[in-house]
């Protein structure tokens, strides 16, 4: 009953889960324009270290599944969950806690902004190496 009552209504769902979730981004980031242009040397200590955690966590996971001989199909999805903050659920949680200007607000809105386009790196690598790993049957 579930499975096909899915399948219908998923598809039809998608195009409305896109809208929100771009409605969404543009929002949270217009309440955090002012904090994110009027504090940039606390963005940065915000960025700085998510930069590097993400980077760092991403290398460690892929590296190890090179080393353990992990198809990449497994590899590169492993090492963008392995990296990920999550920060989407946090930028909600932030702003239902402590309002959309608070400094939680600020530093996961920095999350996001950092992370989307490192792990877009970090997929982009993914692709790059993807010779690195044994052959797929």
């Amino acid at each position: 009953m579930c499975n096909a009552l899915c399948a219908t209504l998923l598809p039809r769902l998608a195009p409305v889960t896109i809208v929100a979730l771009l409605v969404t981004l543009v929002l949270i980031f217009a309440f955090q324009a002012d904090n994110i242009t009027e504090k940039p040397f606390h963005v940065m200590l915000l960025a700085v270290p998510i930069l590097l955690q993400v980077y760092l966590n991403s290398s460690i996971a892929y590296g190890l599944m090179k080393i353990l001989r992990v198809p990449h199909s497994i590899a590169a999805p492993g090492a963008l969950i392995g990296a990920s903050n999550f920060f989407e659920l946090a930028v909600a949680t932030a702003i239902a806690l402590f309002g959309p200007g608070s400094g939680a607000a600020l530093a996961t809105v920095v999350g996001v902004l950092v992370e989307v386009p490192v792990m877009l790196s970090v997929c982009a690598a993914c692709n790059r190496t993807r010779h690195w790993f044994p052959a797929e049957a």
